[in-house]
């Protein structure tokens, strides 16, 4: 029976991977700031099945509690990162900027850099993010959102080549979807919007199958394969945005 450890639970894609992990009868960790739904998850499933664990990755005792989480569960197979937030911010408000990058980039770190070094000292193990399609260019009405995206893809090549380097048997997941109808979207009409159990679903699929990078869904690789030609002095002169 595997272990999982699903960071970002309580709402959107987190809570629908944890539903479908649950299904098949894994044992799940989960962890997140709304301890009322963790608990409330927990109860749906068999005792023992389902631990809980309140925990913000902003929070310097972050670490800590993921430990506290994996002895409760006897142990990690699979890490899986949930928990980011973004918004338009055209006006270019610092508090806003600098508060997606604490959660996107020193949350980011502050786990990640935990589940390898567990994984490191425990034989290894799968680590599965989700980083977005944001970060294939700089997007000029979400600039902390995409920059910290980007910063995400390029963390885990790091990671993926320090485990390469280092002879660890750690895999690596890089999840990189386009437009998902959760909480991060709401009060914006955005193309091709893709619900969040099928995004789950696709993601269970990347991770069963030890995808490295996997953009969800097949619209979006269309997609990101043009974007990415576009050249910069063509890309900074477009007018992109949603409303």
């Amino acid at each position: 029976m595997k272990r999982a450890i699903i960071i970002g639970a309580t709402s959107g894609i987190g809570l629908e991977v944890a539903r479908i992990w649950a299904a098949r009868g894994w044992r799940l960790g989960i962890a997140g700031r709304r301890e009322e739904t963790l608990l409330r998850f927990q109860a749906s499933y068999p005792a023992g099945q389902v631990e809980v664990q309140p925990l913000d990755v902003t929070a310097d005792d972050a670490p800590q509690r993921l430990d506290e989480l994996i002895a409760r569960l006897g142990g990690m197979d699979v890490f899986f990162l949930s928990s980011g937030i973004g918004a338009q911010n055209p006006d270019l408000r610092p508090d806003v900027e600098l508060q997606t990058a604490a959660t996107n980039v020193g949350g980011f770190i502050r786990l990640t850099t935990a589940a390898f070094n567990y994984f490191r000292s425990n034989g290894g193990g799968h680590i599965a993010v989700i980083s977005s399609i944001a970060g294939t260019q700089g997007l000029g009405a979400a600039p902390a959102y995409s920059a910290t995206k980007r910063f995400q893809n390029t963390y885990i090549d790091a990671l993926d080549q320090l485990a390469r380097m280092q002879k660890l048997p750690i895999r690596f997941t890089d999840i990189r979807p386009g437009f998902v109808a959760t909480d991060l979207l709401k009060g914006g009409r955005y193309p091709m919007l893709m619900q969040a159990p099928r995004v789950a679903a696709a993601i269970v699929r990347a991770v069963d199958r030890r995808k490295r990078v996997a953009v969800i869904d097949g619209r979006y690789c269309v997609l990101v394969f043009f974007w990415r030609l576009i050249p910069r002095w063509l890309w900074v002169r477009l007018p992109v945005k949603n409303r």
